[in-house]
């Protein structure tokens, strides 16, 4: 399983740690808030509310170096439009691996 890592944040800060730090300020900030929205979605099955959840979600999975994550998310947000839940599991997963390593930024 890919693992979140500081590639794209070391990248895009180029050493400027007060950026670096409001960035992770922003991501530690909103990723919890997405992720309760997401989940509150899933279980009253708002599809519309589930999709863009799973949209602002994959910009994050992205900020914390998970390519793959992203591609995964990006079909899980395209399936959700068409009800299909197939790729939940793998979302979710990549949601506790965040969930994980932010605790240790």
């Amino acid at each position: 399983m890919e693992l979140p890592n500081r590639s794209y944040i070391d990248s895009l800060c180029r050493g400027d740690k007060v950026f670096e730090n409001r960035l992770l300020s922003v991501i530690k900030a909103e990723f919890p808030v997405e992720k309760d929205i997401y989940y509150k979605a899933l279980a009253v099955k708002n599809i519309e509310e589930i999709a863009e959840a799973v949209h602002k979600l994959k910009h994050k999975i992205s900020i914390l170096g998970l390519e793959k994550g992203y591609a995964l998310a990006a079909q899980y947000e395209n399936d959700i439009r068409d009800d299909k839940f197939d790729l939940a599991q793998s979302f979710e997963e990549i949601l506790d691996s965040m969930t994980e390593y932010l605790k240790t930024l």
